[in-house]
């Protein structure tokens, strides 16, 4: 077994045989989250990061090209569920960056917090991302990264929303688009044109797009960037 360092900071490859692996140096040792494989060498411990558990994890492995979530980096992470990819999030901003998890239900957020009880670089907040102003007082600072993963049929409008709230010109979006949690009734193709376009209108230049399959069925994910004129 062999870890190499991937081609973004924070994220590496782990190489057992002929079956490769994508992977988080721990920031927890011991610590296995959701229940997937740790690994450890003489660099440390690493967390394996599945395409088909995170769809950040998928969008890497489909040939993600820009990856603004680096060491040190703020995140505000929309729709963090139990945990799951935000754990590996934590990892790769480190000790000097910071993750503020948003999510909706009480009962779904009590693993992040449990989550965060081990990780002092994650701050819980059990909210509505579609209403920054509530949680504003929580988030301290500028925002490097809005990250959104949230079922809704106003997907573009929440991430402009929390980018208005929280990020200047310069800071990066990453959305990943459900269709079906949009409109049922269209082609997945014409959603995505439709939400990149939305996005686009709200003042958020999209630098790429990346296919989820066959991880994630009728999804696309989304890397934009803040333009001056976001309103």
């Amino acid at each position: 077994m062999s870890v190499e360092a991937y081609k973004f900071p924070g994220v590496f490859r782990v190489k057992d045989g002929e079956r490769t692996s994508l992977a988080t140096r721990s920031l927890v040792e011991g610590q296995s989250v959701y229940g997937e494989k740790v690994v450890k060498n003489e660099q440390g411990e690493f967390r394996l990061w599945s395409p088909r558990r995170s769809k950040l994890s998928a969008a890497i492995e489909n040939g993600l090209t820009e990856m603004p979530i680096q060491p040190g980096s703020r995140v505000l992470y929309l729709g963090a569920a139990s945990g799951t990819t935000v754990s590996h999030v934590s990892d790769v901003v480190g000790t000097s960056g910071l993750v503020y998890a948003v999510e909706f239900s009480p009962t779904t957020a009590r693993g992040l917090i449990k989550l965060a009880g081990t990780r002092r670089n994650i701050i819980t907040i059990v909210d509505d991302a579609r209403y920054p102003l509530r949680y504003g007082p929580i988030v301290t600072g500028p925002i490097d990264v809005v990250y959104q993963d949230v079922a809704q049929s106003d997907q573009a409008r929440i991430l402009h929303d929390n980018v208005a709230a929280f990020c200047s010109y310069g800071a990066w979006g990453m959305i990943a688009i459900k269709a079906r949690s949009i409109d049922s009734t269209l082609d997945a193709s014409k959603v995505y044109n439709r939400e990149v376009a939305r996005l686009d209108e709200l003042g958020l230049e999209v630098v790429e797009r990346v296919d989820l399959e066959p991880y994630e069925k009728d999804h696309v994910f989304v890397v934009c960037r803040v333009r001056e004129d976001v309103p």
